[in-house]
């Protein structure tokens, strides 16, 4: 689906003229507010030039549903603040894409479903609120795979009846992962200077790590949920997407708010902006050799750069994961049916699960990629958040996610567990769905746990993450370290939108 320009679009110049001596690729939100303070550049050049590359380069990867109209004028005000000497903050005119399960009062909010695509919701997602307020551009709404991937039992990622396939920028025939795609593919193709995804296992880290960007899964309510499509309160949590980790940082900062995040957000945005570098930082590796040998070289590769920059580097196998893997998928159907009973009553549209079940057996637009709404019906007849069985399970999941990473750090004196994010990206076929499963963002998930993914390197053409988990609120530790791993990797590289791999190439 082509993206739909708003009014702004229309009167757009072409990014390397109103950017001249910017690299949209590499720049960082505090050289944009540098050249801001310094009458170099205003956020109307910089709206513009983003929604230029929406229309050149989208139609390429498919990753921005639609722009808003008013983002010129969002940037005009922004302009006036820093003439004025009244900037709210380092966001104010940096334009941000979000994801389409994120409540916008001006924009449709879809989940990628025609269920929800008529009128948009009457209020602003709390996050909104706060970019809103922080002075950022809402530049306009992500693709995403439909309904966050609980919809099918195999789905496609990056698909959803709203917005087409969504396509790897690196190899156009390969899958962008879920469910934060279009995200995640429109920050690699710099179609955004930073993006807002969405997690309940995965949904953040592996996008990132599939399109060479960089995703924080903070720890759980961290965040505000309110106004952003569930599938899982007791996991569920939106999260900054970026091309660098300063500015997923400084993102994190706004849409958690001073009042939650408090001096801990501070020290993290400092060791970010600067980071302290690697000696003596403890990093236990968790190499996961399922995802494959070249992954599996890549995890040596990258063991040997840290411990080259004076980590100590351990390996480790965090335990209880078989068990994780068996209660978490039941615990999730009877969530996702209490909490998206509970959004859908406040939209126009289906009013509950029973009535979004229906809604697809009779709309075929629903069922032109894959047809299955597995995980619904499942969810519709699973025990409700009451019973005693769904609640021992929770609980359980609960205490082995949370001893499985803290148990590790504290055998090990660990400053964080690493593993492979990602494996290389699988080619996207809506007959098969998707390829594999990702073992590695599980624990921090269902634990609550912060994770991060910074680009480690390459398969091939394809780039493959490095997911960072640390203990409960360590998110700016957390950050911290990952700037530090992200300077010394420098593994990311500008996408060149191949149309498949050449025949024999790895990956």
């Amino acid at each position: 689906m082509a993206a739909e320009s708003g009014a702004d679009g229309s009167s757009s110049r072409a990014g390397s003229t109103v950017l001249r001596g910017i690299d949209l690729d590499t720049v960082t939100i505090p050289e944009l507010q540098a050249r801001m303070r310094r009458g170099d550049l205003t956020s109307s050049q910089l709206t513009l030039a983003y929604l230029q590359r929406v229309k050149t380069v989208d139609p390429k990867i498919n990753a921005v549903l639609r722009t808003s109209p008013t983002a010129l004028s969002q940037a005009l005000a922004s302009d006036v603040r820093h003439r004025l000497g009244k900037v709210r903050g380092p966001l104010d005119g940096i334009p941000v894409l979000l994801k389409d399960n994120v409540n916008t009062r001006d924009m449709p909010t879809t989940a990628g479903s025609l269920a929800l695509a008529g009128s948009p919701p009457t209020t602003d997602a709390d996050l909104v609120t706060r970019l809103r307020a922080a002075g950022a551009v809402i530049l306009g709404k992500a693709n995403m795979s439909e309904w966050a991937n609980f919809r099918a039992a195999k789905p496609t990622s990056g698909w959803s009846a709203v917005g087409g396939q969504t396509h790897n920028p690196y190899v156009l025939d390969r899958n962008p992962c879920g469910s934060s795609s279009g995200s995640a593919a429109a920050l690699a193709a710099s179609l955004a200077q930073v993006a807002i995804g969405t997690e309940t296992d995965g949904s953040i880290v592996c996008p990132a790590g599939m399109n060479g960007v960089v995703g924080h899964k903070p720890s759980l309510g961290l965040v505000s949920q309110s106004g952003v499509v569930p599938i899982s309160a007791e996991q569920d949590t939106a999260g900054p997407m970026a091309r660098n980790v300063i500015d997923t940082a400084l993102t994190l900062s706004v849409i958690s708010g001073a009042d939650t995040a408090g001096t801990d957000a501070a020290f993290g945005l400092t060791a970010a902006t600067q980071p302290a570098g690697l000696r003596g930082k403890r990093i236990g590796l968790w190499r996961l050799p399922s995802l494959g040998p070249d992954v599996d070289a890549l995890m040596t590769r990258t063991a040997s750069r840290l411990r080259a920059a004076g980590a100590q580097v351990i390996e480790v196998t965090p335990p209880y994961q078989a068990r994780l893997a068996e209660l978490e998928f039941p615990a999730l159907l009877s969530e996702f049916h209490r909490d998206i009973d509970t959004y859908l009553s406040s939209r126009n549209g289906p009013r509950d699960l029973a009535a979004l079940i229906e809604f697809n057996r009779t709309h075929p637009a629903e069922q032109t990629c894959f047809s299955g709404q597995e995980l619904f019906e499942l969810a519709l007849a699973a025990p409700s958040t009451t019973d005693p069985r769904y609640q021992a399970m929770r609980a359980e999941l609960d205490d082995l996610s949370r001893r499985s990473i803290d148990e590790t750090m504290a055998a090990h004196h660990l400053d964080a567990i690493a593993s492979p994010t990602n494996p290389p990206a699988w080619t996207t076929d809506c007959s098969r769905g998707d390829n594999d499963v990702i073992p590695s963002s599980t624990p921090a998930a269902v634990s609550g746990y912060p994770s991060l993914s910074v680009p480690a390197g390459f398969v091939g053409e394809l780039p493959v993450g490095l997911l960072l988990m640390s203990g409960n609120h360590q998110d700016a530790r957390l950050l911290a370290l990952g700037a530090a791993v992200e300077q010394r990797l420098d593994a990311w590289r500008a996408p060149r939108y191949l149309p498949s791999l050449p025949s024999g190439t790895a990956g």
